[in-house]
């Protein structure tokens, strides 16, 4: 429900030094406040509500108790004056203004991108995005931020890179005043960009847009690094700020490493717990070998993984500063290219990603894990690997930003996702 004051409906522009004039009504300019008509709701019987109206029962329940159209009957009146409601609007709309249910249609309708949907109907002026479909969240941060920065709009969304599944809610927007200005939301819906006039709104369930409503809310984005081959051709990339991007079903070839495992003096703690990871996001183990610390025979395994048609490679261990961690020589001497050693995160410090170039065209990804993988429930492999399932190709510049958030908590019953380990 949208703020109310004596009966008017105030808006305070000039609070926002960052909004442009162009935003701004005479009244804005002059100090003063539109107003809305009201009348006693002991008097308006048969009138139609015009906005959903609250009910807030403490540990009990919050959401609509009456909805907008909603006609007004004799019983209705003492349950809206418990709501504390004295007074309706009798709403008379200018050519610039627009209501807060249609802003929120045309707002979410342009914020949603590939991956996500617009959910039901507008209840209390917001509209939930959810997931289309498994996979990684990716949000337009700094679209986000000016989008907000209107200040008359609003957009909240779960943190980019978070592994969502298909139902789940990623976002909502709504109009913060009931009513607001029709200029401002086109504004917002600009900001996520210009979607072509084929492409059809991301509204599932009974959500009903009209020509008109869908044709303004448009938006606008690119999707970087398909998923895959098979993804791009079944799939139109579909412009907007938030998108869910699917993971591709990697077949992954493991090299684990040392020569402790390799003779058999230890049992090996690595593959168990990488074919685990793996198979919750949908990947499959095609060889598991194991190799001496040995470059030589660490670069024949990989390469053996390669030729059993792997397309993505991890190897455990070998990853630090002993003259017996020979992992990282073996892994350039299988031909790895664009190598990035060393990230700052905790734990992880040592994790390395490079790409192994395939007479097909498309580069094997190749992760070479730290020993303490095999210790800490989630590590940077963690925050990883779904990036480069998602198709993004990691580099120097992907891990320093990973720095802000990249402190693991080591809390003794690890909640991992809901945490603030690797959220930027």
């Amino acid at each position: 429900m949208s703020p109310l004051c004596n009966g008017a409906l105030l808006h305070h522009f000039r609070l926002n030094p960052l909004l442009p004039d162009r935003f701004l009504r005479k009244e804005d300019l002059t100090g003063k406040s539109r107003v809305h008509k009201t009348i006693p709701i002991a008097d308006a019987v048969g009138m139609v509500l015009p906005h959903d109206v609250t009910e807030i029962r403490q540990g009990e329940f919050k959401g609509r108790a009456f909805r907008k159209g909603h006609i007004i009957r004799p019983e209705d009146i003492e349950h809206l004056k418990r709501l504390g409601k004295e007074n309706i609007y009798i709403l008379e709309l200018a050519a610039d203004d627009i209501h807060e249910n249609e802003a929120a249609v045309l707002m979410a309708t342009a914020l949603a991108g590939s991956g996500v949907e617009v959910v039901g109907e507008p209840i209390e002026g917001k509209l939930n995005l959810v997931a289309g479909r498994d996979g990684l969240l990716r949000v337009d941060r700094q679209a986000l931020y000016r989008f907000n920065l209107l200040g008359e709009v609003m957009c909240a969304t779960l943190h980019s890179e978070t592994l969502v599944s298909k139902g789940q809610q990623v976002a909502a927007t709504r109009l913060i005043p009931l009513v607001g200005r029709r200029l401002i939301v086109e504004e917002a819906v600009a900001i996520a960009g210009v979607r072509s006039s084929t492409a059809q709104p991301a509204i599932a369930n009974a959500m009903t847009v009209s020509s008109e409503m869908a044709a303004s809310a448009i938006a606008g984005s690119r999707i970087t690094g398909m998923a895959s081959s098979e993804i791009a051709k079944s799939e139109v990339a579909k412009p907007g700020i938030i998108r869910v991007d699917a993971l591709r079903k990697a077949k992954s070839g493991l090299v684990i490493t040392g020569n402790e495992v390799y003779h058999g003096r230890v049992k090996d703690a690595f593959e168990p717990v990488l074919r685990q990871k793996l198979a919750a996001i949908g990947s499959e183990v095609v060889r598991a070998l194991k190799a001496p610390d040995n470059t030589e025979k660490i670069a024949a395994a990989i390469g053996d993984c390669l030729s059993a048609g792997a397309d993505l490679i991890i190897t455990s261990g070998g990853m630090s500063v002993d003259p017996d961690d020979v992992t990282r020589a073996g892994i350039a001497l299988a031909g790895a290219v664009d190598l990035t050693y060393g990230t700052p995160v905790l734990p992880g410090a040592m994790f390395m990603v490079g790409y192994i170039p395939q007479d097909h065209g498309r580069d094997v990804p190749i992760l070479g894990l730290p020993a303490c993988g095999m210790f800490h429930r989630i590590t940077v492999f963690d925050l990883t690997l779904p990036r480069i399932l998602a198709g993004e190709k990691i580099d120097r510049s992907s891990f320093a930003a990973m720095g802000h958030g990249g402190l693991c908590m080591n809390c003794k019953n690890c909640l991992y996702p809901v945490c603030p380990f690797g959220k930027r």
